[in-house]
């Protein structure tokens, strides 16, 4: 007994002596958890420089964007076939993806020798050996007659332009074709194929490796956004956002990035770790000066370093007692296959002294257990560089995100990972230390890189034909220039319509005169009160007018308009406005004064004179009772006088587009336009008396109210109207009315933008098919979110958290869907805005006898401030239908309340000028 506790004391004290002798010599080869984060650092320092357009030039790490946009989402379908071309043997595989989200993958396989003559010769002669291979195999399944698109794994550099094209850069590994290097892999491909008259098919995508692993593993697991292999080489690519992407135009959604991680530090930013074996390992190789990365970690180097290191240490008398054997000096005589079988758990020393006899060595069993530790250090070595950089990646994918914690899967492959038995636990347990904030899953992809070209091209496949649909959709929302001219005709004829006598009862455009005769001139002076109300809220302001000075000062209060009082009585709607001014006036102290009213009532009305004012009907979700057909101003004299408490004299009823007009010209004299585009739609103008048939006398001016929104109402705008405009008018408080300001004002465009993305949902285009509740929910999708989505500086994960709130769980490909839904609604509604008002200045031009117009044009409303586009896009479609009118846009900071207090003040110097007269 004692004597086995004796051996196993010698045993145990041998191999600590060896240990220490091996990590003794290997001192550099080991790295410290400070030098590793130190690595992790450089390495994320070499992506931001890949990804730069002006420094990717001289970056060792390059960053090829594959444009590989999407992940599968399981609802990829069809035959596909995959050529895997960049190891040792060359795969052709025939892919069944099944439908209906089932993820189900059934593959047909074959592999083809890669001989040596065929990957260091001519590289015609390559392609047209695995376009040969590709007819062997199609012929053998029997599927020379069907047209099957093709992926190609091609795991070497390349670069990109598009997914079915890629320039090769540099060969790596064992190939060295010749007359490659510089062109498009695809092109010479496909011009080998060419030479089998029966061979129909398309390559639709050129994958890395790299990517083809991710992809494969994504189908599987859908938070996968990262791919390496550790085998033969090494590479790694992962999900990057758009916008970081400076090598590629756009800024929307991901592109996966083969980062070609093998060429990190060929700068010289690893010189401080590599050591004299990595320098004498790169010096025979292939490619001395390059890969140097892959050189420290991959399969086809790490055996040879383990021999390199052997040798160096046999000749300094550490092993072997000193004696080397002819087969230690062969390059290559030791394999990673080796390294990984003599690390084995238990047979790890008896695999080494085989081996080790086989070199025609006779290792003692100290020798074997220092051959041991040298494999473990430099195993270990790699698997600790290969964490630092993917902890870099990692990283870097949680800033993105934006994110404290992480939850991502890494998808794996190559045979060095596979087959060596500590690899994976250790690279795994590095990559935690680096990364505490990620939790990472790492998944084995069971098929290889080749269903991963197939899952890319099914995607590829997916997402060409969703695109299809998708376009189809915003196709019916671009307006031509021709379209667009006829919007401004229609318009003009249905203004002509409306000021004629004969013609205005059957005009949709109802140019209903204001009986605002006069612009201010900078006399007005006095304290007027104005009400205004258009919108769920009512303010009541008091307006100090200055003369001479064109200076105005107000005091306002908001109020709201509860729901029951705006589709209550007439009588109660009333009834609340006066409690409001009752409020106002005690809250300004002005409870017996005497003030000149004037009242902005933004809905249409038939005026006899400026101050009474006749509701023809209710817009805009108002719907109280007993009020249409009556004058507003009686209305709210009738309340008035219920209430008894005070006295006002009403003087105007002004639409909130007369009131924008005259705030505006208030401070330009030019501007004769007055332009609404919020809730509602609307615009009003100064025309000449002589053309107002509804109204005695030729002379001078009168602003009309266009009340435009009801243009189309006699179908001329259904050319262009599309079943979503149809949906939005069908669910409205007032079918078949106000279409012109159905698909252009903001109580109407995110309930257009609502029923596209329904449809889209139910053709499986948008949300994995799925409707959320609150998306079947009318009005949930408010104009504002067109403002906020459409805004060049939100980044696509705020676009998803803003449809996250609406209950849609969006990807990242959803959310661009989205943003160019709402991107076509609203240029749309700016656009018919445009012609709209290129018909009324074009008039005014033709009206005053110019040959080159200039007009001002007030403008209000929340969708003009509000949106980022859409008063570019309105100006400009104005610029280009009214040519020789130069149209100055002028924003009405201070609402419609501001005008009616000036008009108030206008109507009482003309009735002071008509009484002195």
């Amino acid at each position: 007994m004692f004597a086995v506790h004796l051996m196993a004391f010698y045993f145990t004290k041998l191999k600590e002596d060896q240990i220490k002798k091996v990590d003794r010599f290997l001192y550099h080869m080991r790295l410290s958890d400070e030098t590793l984060l130190d690595i992790m650092a450089r390495f994320q320092a070499e992506m931001q420089k890949g990804l730069g357009k002006d420094t990717n030039p001289t970056a060792s790490v390059k960053m090829l964007p594959t444009f590989v946009r999407a992940i599968p989402d399981g609802s990829e379908n069809g035959e596909f076939l995959s050529l895997d071309l960049g190891g040792s043997k060359f795969r052709v595989l025939k892919v069944q993806v099944s439908e209906e989200g089932k993820r189900n993958v059934q593959m047909e396989s074959q592999f083809y020798p890669t001989p040596n003559e065929i990957i260091r010769g001519n590289g015609t002669e390559l392609f047209e050996y695995v376009a040969d291979c590709l007819a062997d195999f199609m012929k053998t399944k029997e599927l020379m007659r069907k047209k099957l698109p093709l992926g190609l794994t091609f795991s070497f550099p390349c670069k990109q332009t598009k997914l079915e094209e890629g320039v090769l850069l540099s060969w790596t590994k064992k190939f060295k074709a010749r007359g490659v290097q510089g062109t498009d892999v695809v092109s010479s491909l496909t011009n080998a194929m060419r030479k089998h008259k029966d061979l129909d098919v398309d390559i639709l995508a050129l994958v890395n490796d790299t990517v083809g692993t991710m992809m494969t593993c994504a189908y599987d697991d859908p938070y996968c956004e990262v791919g390496v292999i550790i085998g033969t080489g090494t590479n790694a690519c992962y999900m990057e956002d758009m916008s970081n992407i400076e090598l590629v135009e756009g800024d929307e959604g991901r592109m996966c990035i083969n980062t070609e991680w093998g060429a990190f530090g060929d700068d010289g930013a690893l010189e401080d770790i590599r050591t004299e074996f990595d320098r004498e390992l790169d010096l025979g190789s292939l490619n001395p000066g390059k890969q140097l990365f892959e050189k420290m970690i991959s399969g086809l180097y790490l055996g040879e370093l383990v021999r390199l290191i052997l040798l160096k240490m046999a000749k300094a008398g550490l092993l072997f007692g000193g004696e080397k054997s002819s087969a230690l000096h062969i390059k290559g005589k030791i394999e990673t296959r080796h390294v990984a079988a003599m690390e084995k758990y238990k047979e790890g020393l008896a695999n080494t002294r085989e081996i080790l006899t086989d070199l025609g060595l006779e290792p003692s069993e100290a020798d074997c257990v220092a051959v041991q530790h040298v494999c473990t250090i430099v195993s270990f070595r790699s698997a600790n560089l290969c964490a630092a950089a993917l902890a870099a990646i990692l990283t870097r994918l949680r800033e993105n995100k934006k994110l404290v914690r992480l939850r991502t899967t890494v998808g794996m492959d190559g045979t060095l990972y596979k087959i060596h038995p500590q690899y994976p636990k250790r690279l795994h347990k590095v990559v935690r230390k680096l990364v505490p904030n990620c939790d990472v899953r790492f998944l084995l992809s069971e098929s290889g890189s080749t269903k991963g070209a197939a899952m890319v091209t099914a995607v590829a496949s997916r997402v060409q034909a969703q695109r299809k649909q998708i376009d189809k959709v915003l196709a019916l929302f671009r307006l031509t220039r021709e379209q667009l001219v006829g919007v401004r005709d229609k318009m003009r004829v249905e203004l002509e319509y409306g000021l004629k006598r004969d013609t205005h009862p059957l005009a949709t455009v109802k140019m209903l005169p204001t009986y605002v005769c006069g612009m201010p001139d900078g006399t007005e002076k006095g304290k007027f009160l104005a009400l205004d109300l258009g919108g769920t809220n009512f303010r009541v302001l008091l307006v100090k007018i200055r003369s001479g000075r064109r200076s105005v000062r107000m005091y306002n209060k908001i109020f709201a308009i509860p729901l029951e009082i705006m589709q209550g009585t007439g009588e109660e709607l009333f009834d609340h406005i006066v409690q409001c001014i009752a409020d106002f006036l005690d809250y300004m102290g002005l409870k017996g004064a005497q003030l000149p009213l004037g009242f902005t009532f933004s809905f249409p009305c038939r005026q006899e004179s400026i101050d009474k004012g006749t509701l023809i009907e209710w817009t805009k979700g108002f719907k109280a009772t007993d009020c249409e057909g009556e004058d507003v101003v009686d209305m709210l004299r009738e309340a008035i006088k219920r209430r008894n408490e005070f006295d006002l004299d009403i003087v105007a009823v002004v639409n909130d587009t007369v009131g924008t007009m005259m705030t505006c010209g208030y401070e330009d004299r030019n501007c004769e336009v007055g332009l609404i585009a919020g809730t509602g739609s609307n615009m009003c103008y100064m025309e000449e008396m002589r053309n107002i048939e509804l109204v005695e006398g030729d002379e001078g001016k009168m602003c009309i109210n266009t009340e435009w929104g009801g243009f189309g109402d006699n179908g001329c705008l259904d050319d262009i109207r599309t079943q979503y405009d149809k949906e939005v008018d069908e669910g409205s408080l007032n079918p078949g009315k106000q279409r012109y300001e159905k698909m252009t004002s903001g109580m109407y465009l995110g309930e257009i933008v609502r029923q596209i993305l329904i449809d889209l949902t139910k053709q499986g285009l948008l949300f994995r098919g799925q409707i959320s509740e609150r998306l079947r929910t009318r009005g949930i999708f408010e104009t504002k979110f067109l403002s906020q989505i459409e805004s060049d500086r939100l980044a696509l994960l705020q676009v998803r958290r803003i449809l996250q709130q609406l209950g849609l769980d969006s990807t990242c490909e959803d959310s661009i869907v989205v943003k160019e839904v709402c991107g076509a609604v609203s240029r749309r509604a700016a656009e018919l805005y445009g012609a709209g008002l290129a018909a009324v200045v074009e008039k005014r031009r033709e009206d005053q006898g110019f040959e080159h117009l200039k007009i001002t044009v007030g403008v209000d409303g929340t969708l003009y401030k509000l949106h980022p586009h859409f008063s570019r896009i309105l100006q400009e479609t104005v610029k280009e239908l009214a040519p020789r009118c130069d149209v100055t846009f002028m924003l009405s900071e201070d609402g419609s309340g501001k005008g009616a207090a000036l008009i108030t003040a206008v109507a009482k110097r003309l009735q002071q000028a008509r009484g002195e007269n």
